[in-house]
Formats: C-alpha cells, sequence, structure tokens
C-alpha cells in the first residue's frame, strides 16, 4: 500500500485557471508560474489501481452474481427450486467453481451472504476465485426506495454504515465493491433523481476507496420505455456529466476505480431495434464525451437484453482501440443458460458449468473485438427485459 497520502499534479496557471488561484489578481501581466494541485488519493492508492487493473484486463471480464435473495429465489424459481440457502449456495458454487473461468472472468461480484460462504466441501468461495485468478468483489448498496419529492422515481440506500461494512468485507477478501442506483427515463428523471444518484454514488465510492474496496459507479439507465435512442444519450449525458463532478468533488481517484454503465439503446419498447453497430456508435460517443481516460475500465451491464445481443453489441464497441478496457459485468447474460441447462440435477453440474463457459468465452472474445455470432442457438437471442425489474 502506497505511504503517500497525495498526488501531486502540476500545470501552468493561465487566466483560465487564475480563479483557483488565492493571489490577489494584478493589474499587470505576470509570467506564467507552476501551481500545485492535490489529488487525495489515501493509503491504498497503489493496491487500487493495481486492483482495477487486474479486473480491466484484456479478455476478461465479471460474472455479477450478486442478486439479493429475494432475486436470486426468483430464478431459482424458474426452474422450480425453492428459496433456500442450501439451493443458493449449490447454485453459486456451480458457477464459481467451474473449471477455467479465471481464463474469461476477472472479478465476481457476490452478494453478503455469498462472501461468507463456503463451497459443501468446507473452501471458501473467496479462496476459490482468489486460486482462479479471480478478484472477489461485493454489493454494498442496501436497494432501491421511493424518493420523496420526485416523479416516482427511486433513491438508493446504504450509505449508513458503509465504512465499518467495507472494513468488514475487505477482511473478508473483497477487493472491489458494486453500487447499484437507477435512472428512469419515462419518469423525467428529475433533476431531483440526477442528483440524488449522481451524489449517493460519489459519496459511496470515497468510503468504499478509503477502505481498500475498489468502487464500481453504476447509475443504471432502465430500458423500461419507448423513447428514441437520441434521448438515451442526452440522458446519459447528463447522468455521467453529474456523477463525474460529484466524484470529483469527493476527492475520488479516477485511476481506481471501475464504471458499470448501460449501452445507450432505445427503449425496449421503442418500436425500431438499433442495430450493434449503432449502439456502439452511440454509447462511444457519449463515453468519450463524459469519462476521462483516468478511469482503467468500463464494465458494460447487460440490462436485460438477450444474451447474444448484449455480447454483439460489446463486440461493435471494441473494433477500433478505446482510451479505456470496454468489457463487461453481466448477469443475467451469462447466467440465463446456466439455469436452463442446470435445472437443479446434480448430474447436469458439468453441462451448466460448459454453458457458463461458452458465454464467458463469447464475451471475451467481444472484448477483444473478435466475437461472431455464427452458431449461437435461439435461446441467447431471447430478449430478457422485465418492465420494472428489481434486484
Amino acid at each position: 500500500m502506497a505511504s503517500s497520502s497525495f498526488v501531486k499534479l502540476n500545470a501552468l496557471s493561465s487566466p483560465r485557471i487564475s480563479h483557483r488561484s488565492f493571489a490577489h489578481p494584478s493589474a499587470s501581466p505576470s509570467p506564467p508560474r507552476r501551481v500545485s494541485f492535490a489529488i487525495r488519493a489515501g493509503s491504498y492508492s497503489d493496491e487500487l489501481v493495481k486492483t482495477a487493473k487486474t479486473i480491466a484486463s484484456p479478455g476478461r471480464g465479471i460474472l455479477a452474481i450478486d442478486e439479493s435473495n429475494a432475486t436470486c429465489g426468483k430464478r431459482l424459481a424458474s426452474i422450480g427450486l425453492d428459496n433456500t440457502e442450501e439451493n443458493r449456495q449449490a447454485y453459486r458454487q456451480l458457477l464459481l467453481t467451474t473449471p477455467g473461468l479465471g481464463d474469461y472472468i476477472s472479478g465476481a461480484i457476490l452478494f453478503e451472504e455469498t462472501l461468507y460462504q463456503s463451497t459443501k466441501d468446507g473452501k471458501k468461495f473467496v479462496d476459490c476465485l482468489n486460486d482462479a485468478n479471480i478478484v472477489p468483489g461485493i454489493k454494498v448498496d442496501k436497494g432501491l426506495v421511493p424518493l420523496p419529492g420526485s416523479n416516482e422515481e427511486s433513491w438508493c440506500q446504504g450509505l449508513d454504515g458503509l465504512a465499518s461494512r467495507s472494513a468488514e468485507y475487505y477482511k473478508q477478501g473483497a477487493r472491489f465493491a458494486k453500487w447499484r442506483t437507477v435512472v428512469s427515463i419515462p419518469c423525467g428523471p428529475s433533476a431531483l433523481a440526477v442528483k440524488e444518484a449522481a451524489w449517493g454514488l460519489a459519496r459511496y465510492a470515497a468510503i468504499s476507496q478509503d477502505n481498500g474496496l475498489v468502487p464500481i459507479v453504476e447509475p443504471e439507465i432502465l430500458l423500461d420505455g419507448d423513447h428514441p435512442i437520441e434521448r438515451t444519450l442526452e440522458v446519459a449525458e447528463k447522468v455521467w456529466s453529474e456523477v463525474f463532478f460529484y466524484l470529483a468533488q469527493n476527492n475520488v481517484m479516477f485511476e481506481g476505480i471501475l464504471l458499470k454503465p448501460s449501452m445507450v439503446t432505445p427503449g425496449a419498447e421503442h418500436k425500431n431495434r438499433a442495430s450493434p453497430e449503432t449502439v456502439a456508435e452511440y454509447t462511444l460517443t457519449m463515453l468519450k464525451r463524459r469519462v476521462p481516460p483516468a478511469v482503467p475500465g468500463i464494465m458494460f451491464l447487460s440490462g436485460g437484453q438477450s444474451e447474444a445481443e448484449a455480447t454483439l453489441n460489446l463486440n461493435a464497441m471494441n473494433q477500433s482501440p478505446n482510451p479505456w478496457h470496454v468489457s463487461f459485468s453481466y448477469a443475467r447474460a451469462l447466467q440465463n443458460s446456466v439455469l436452463r441447462t442446470w435445472q437443479g440435477k446434480p448430474e447436469k453440474i458439468e453441462d451448466s458449468q460448459k454453458a457458463l463457459l461458452v458465454r464467458a468465452k463469447a464475451n471475451s472474445l467481444a472484448q477483444l473485438g473478435k466475437y461472431s455470432a455464427e452458431g449461437e442457438n435461439e435461446d441467447a437471442k431471447k430478449g430478457m427485459f422485465v418492465k420494472g425489474y428489481t434486484y
């Protein structure tokens, strides 16, 4: 860990930034002088940068299995299983012990229950991940609740006690964190909801870094609505502008964060679907306008796209070099085939793990810009959008 508390950047002063100087303005021009700006880093700064770069490594992305117990129960119910801790543990063991998973997956986001669980043989899930060169992560928010004074919008709770919880998660082996808030286009979005989302993410990010966890910054712009792709771009630019403004105000070190944005697509109920090339064009335009190149990785959420659609769109974004590692942090788009194959049957575990590797490898190739949809089965092309979907 770094011993230095600050990182110093030097810049030439100019009339454009003279308002940042404490010196009184002079009536006559003065020669340029060097000014130091202090960017807060903290005792974990080197480790944060290393963790972020490990997760944002070529050909790899994030497996998100941080569904709440209630949401995991819905997944299990879809294959006829009861929502018990034993069944949740069995399903997550299937995922986290898949041989060769670390070839394509660099990080796994866990729910708190999973972070403290072990395999049936007694090996901690955290150790399974570390042995596979996969960084363990943890969902730290406490879910969405109605936002008073808004247009029936939500805000994300969980800041109370976050510092102490983060310290405990670090001791348990987590090295990055996730906080998901949402923005709804059909609901406005209101300026209040956007500001609340951005401020909450910034406070969470600062607290996470103080406790050794790389924060994944995720203001999900929901797919709900019949709006065109141009409207999504407009809202995304506004949201990310606010997010980075408040990240800077909270002295968050950009080199030690990861982003988990929605792709810029039309609303799920829009009459026209956008091609992967169009999604890539609009999404990269938004990112280049709003995201500093100091950020190591962009780990897209799938947001209810079909498995194949999420992979095709990611592949289209990696057809030319980007300032950041552009990859994936998928839940349903990696797990859907696995659940269908498993059906809760022990004899199907190996086939289910193979199904996971197929999807993980496809997205690994997409991160490298080398994916082809040739041979994709029809199930992978089925959309998974659920109106008003909650975690």
